[in-house]
């Protein structure tokens, strides 16, 4: 499994949201799909998290509930903006920052609102993908997809990357995942080893270019001395 460092799911169970998270992929696989088959029709979600804020706990597993609102969850793939990741010493992902803090304070207004989920999809920019579950009835739809065309439908299911895609598991490997953007997934993009020219994603330390932490780094390596004056 490309994503192993924790994972979670969450299944819209006629007026009842299930959710569970846990550490070991066979045991929440497992309890997911007897949760599932027990109640097959209802919407549902399942993430394997790839830790690039926060540390390696349940805690930090998705789905995240978003505020007080224990009928509503949220599951995200990427790496969000800058002013949504953790400040030093918060030991929170990104994605759970925005669940707890941001989202509840509703600085793009209320969630339920067609307008209000398109300013966060253009707030968050389309390399990442949100999957909003629901049983509140203020929703008027169970699930909803932040960046829906940033993913991609196979099957009936959709899917917020490529990894399964036949051959993508081989990256896995360690070693393989070189030349291959952990962002966007397409191949021989990095420039230097580092960026990709298509997305823009640091390999690095897994952000953006230009808000990266190791931008300016990067630059006086390349450039290592400022050009004359004119």
């Amino acid at each position: 499994m490309i994503n192993d460092q924790g994972h979670g799911y969450a299944i819209v169970a006629d007026d009842i949201l299930v959710v569970e998270r846990g550490m070991d992929a066979a045991d929440v696989i497992e309890s997911f799909v007897r949760t599932r088959e027990r109640h097959p029709d209802g919407p549902a979600l399942f993430h394997s998290r790839w830790a690039t804020h926060g540390t390696v706990t349940v805690d930090n597993c998705h789905p995240f509930q978003i505020g007080n609102d224990r009928k509503t969850v949220l599951a995200h793939n990427g790496v969000l903006p800058a002013a949504l990741q953790p400040v030093r010493g918060d030991n929170r992902s990104d994605t759970r920052v925005l669940a707890e803090d941001y989202l509840p304070a509703q600085p793009l207004g209320p969630l339920s609102n067609r307008r209000s989920r398109a300013r966060l999809a253009k707030m968050i920019t389309a390399s990442n993908k949100l999957v909003i579950l629901t049983v509140n009835r203020r929703y008027r739809y169970n699930v909803y997809l932040i960046n829906e065309t940033s993913g991609l439908w196979h099957d009936g299911i959709w899917y917020s990357n490529n990894d399964f895609r036949s051959g993508l598991s081989q990256y896995a490997a360690g070693t393989a995942w070189d030349g291959v953007c952990w962002c966007c997934e397409q191949v021989d993009t990095l420039v230097d080893d580092r960026y990709c020219r298509v997305c823009g994603a640091c390999a690095e330390c897994m952000t953006w270019s230009g808000v990266c932490d190791c931008y300016e780094q990067y630059l006086r390596d390349r450039w290592p001395t400022e050009p004359a004056s004119a």
